[in-house]
């Protein structure tokens, strides 16, 4: 079977200008934002041409290259219609660098005044300062270290700066991407007129992006290169959902458009949607997921397929999280709707335990505001939201060292893992499933260290907390998750 190269893919649109580099090669940025641009280029002949940045040693361009840069993305899911499968060959990347290999090319790039923008995601460590970089390093450890050094050379030309548009998953990504770039370039002591022109050359976006992408489908190949005919070893799956939201000036809107043809996002404040995301689709998330894996279900699908888990999920949504998004209505109801189908994506299996990860500061970051925020507002607990924080202690409850050294709790008599910090795991080890409910209630929520506070000191939560604990250990989980709605 023949692999994916410009030969076989004459009709793809190619630009030929380089407007963009790209630091980083991996299936996110491709599925995500060299989606968008191509979706650009294809309804608008904006002719944005990507240059991928490898910023790494090692990393996936050699195999770029010998595709010619081209890639298949298959976006697959579940929308309002049914579910949709959409499969095309990307060409908005057109040139590559190895930062490593090819440190000269790199800084080369700074010459060309078609280049406007800098995209990245070096995941959440990438947008730190170590203040280990030197400015005569080919090239820097650091990704700040190596942006800066690219910047000062754009200086050195005299010619127009950036807009940088970071996709890496931290709040405010924009404000510490440039800080880190005005403490390097202060570490290297570049000057007054370089920090000048950072700050005033150079528009730093901080922005927001939600999509899964779910990457190559191996255990589908080669079914997959059958369908679409040839074979291509950077093929990417992600879901069909995707939001993009950018923060930032009007200009950059108008130097490029994406939203004509993408869900993009322009706007002053960036929050709200961030707020949305966080609390509607991962607090929903960490709602569910540990009191359904108690209720014997094992993924997300499942879930959704349940009849209690899916009514419990909708209650808490719907009644509990959608009140305190301070966004429009109709933008929150249908992020709900999105929410619920993304859920139930058949092409991806998410399992429960997986998700399970780190529960115990996800809830506090994900869920505990928003609890707080109903009880002000109704001066109640809300019942759902409650229930998650129950099922995660008697999640967590008595986890215990096996001959690995790994924690453990039993479901229906069979092991499952527990994974979290030391402390909160060590924390948990100490208490039972069948302990009385208000000794259990007591010894989790006043535990300041696992939640960042004394829970017990949250109106109303540490009663109903109690009751729920004792109604699982009572009735069982499933019969305490309904009493949750059927009140």
């Amino acid at each position: 079977m023949d692999r994916l190269s410009a030969q076989h893919a004459p009709n793809v649109n190619r630009p030929g200008k380089i407007r963009v580099l790209q630091f980083g090669e991996g299936n996110f940025l491709r599925a995500f934002v060299d989606e968008m641009i191509d979706n650009l280029n294809n309804a608008e002949n904006a002719d944005a041409g990507v240059c991928i940045a490898q910023p790494l040693d090692r990393g996936m361009v050699d195999m770029l290259r010998e595709q010619d840069h081209l890639y298949t993305v298959m976006l697959r899911g579940r929308e309002e219609k049914g579910d949709v499968k959409k499969t095309r060959v990307v060409g908005s990347v057109i040139d590559s660098v190895k930062i490593y290999q090819e440190f000269d090319k790199y800084l080369a790039l700074a010459e060309n005044d078609d280049l406007r923008f800098i995209v990245s995601n070096t995941t959440e460590a990438g947008i730190v300062y170590t203040g280990k970089d030197s400015y005569d390093d080919a090239p820097q450890a650091s990704f700040p270290g190596k942006l800066t050094r690219f910047m000062h050379q754009r200086f050195l030309l005299g010619k127009k700066g950036f807009i940088l548009l970071p996709c890496e998953l931290i709040d405010d990504n924009g404000y510490f991407l440039k800080e880190a770039v005005l403490k390097t370039a202060a570490q290297w002591n570049l000057g007054d007129d370089f920090i000048r022109w950072i700050e005033e050359e150079n528009i730093f976006c901080s922005t927001l992006v939600d999509r899964i992408v779910t990457g190559f489908p191996r255990s589908e190949v080669p079914g997959i290169f059958d369908e679409i005919g040839y074979e291509d070893q950077q093929l990417v799956t992600a879901e069909p959902f995707g939001l993009w939201v950018i923060e930032g000036p009007a200009c950059v809107r108008e130097e490029l458009p994406l939203d004509k043809m993408n869900p993009v996002i322009f706007t002053d404040n960036v929050k709200p949607y961030k707020l949305r995301k966080v609390r509607m689709l991962n607090g929903a998330h960490t709602t569910m997921v540990l009191a359904a894996y108690m209720a014997g279900l094992d993924t997300v699908g499942e879930c959704m397929a349940d009849e209690d888990v899916r009514a419990f999920l909708g209650h808490a949504l719907l009644d509990e999280i959608m009140p305190n998004v301070p966004l429009p209505k109709e933008e929150v109801e249908s992020f709900a709707m999105a929410v619920c189908q993304r859920f139930e994506n058949p092409f991806n299996r998410h399992e429960l335990l997986s998700i399970a990860l780190n529960s115990v500061s996800k809830w506090v970051a994900r869920v505990l505001p928003t609890l707080k925020d109903y009880i002000a507002q109704k001066g109640e607990v809300p019942p759902c939201l409650c229930f998650g924080l129950s099922a995660l202690i008697m999640f967590y409850a008595g986890a215990k060292r096996n001959a690995e050294g790994n924690y453990e709790a039993l479901r229906d008599g069979k092991p499952y893992p527990v994974r979290d910090d030391e402390y909160v795991l060590s924390a948990f080890s100490k208490l039972s499933c069948d302990m009385p409910p208000e000794t259990l209630c007591y010894a989790a929520l006043s535990d300041q260290e696992l939640w960042g506070q004394d829970l017990r000191e949250v109106d109303g939560l540490e009663q109903a907390v109690t009751e729920q604990l004792r109604d699982m250990q009572i009735l069982g989980l499933r019969a305490a998750m309904k009493k949750t709605w059927e009140k």
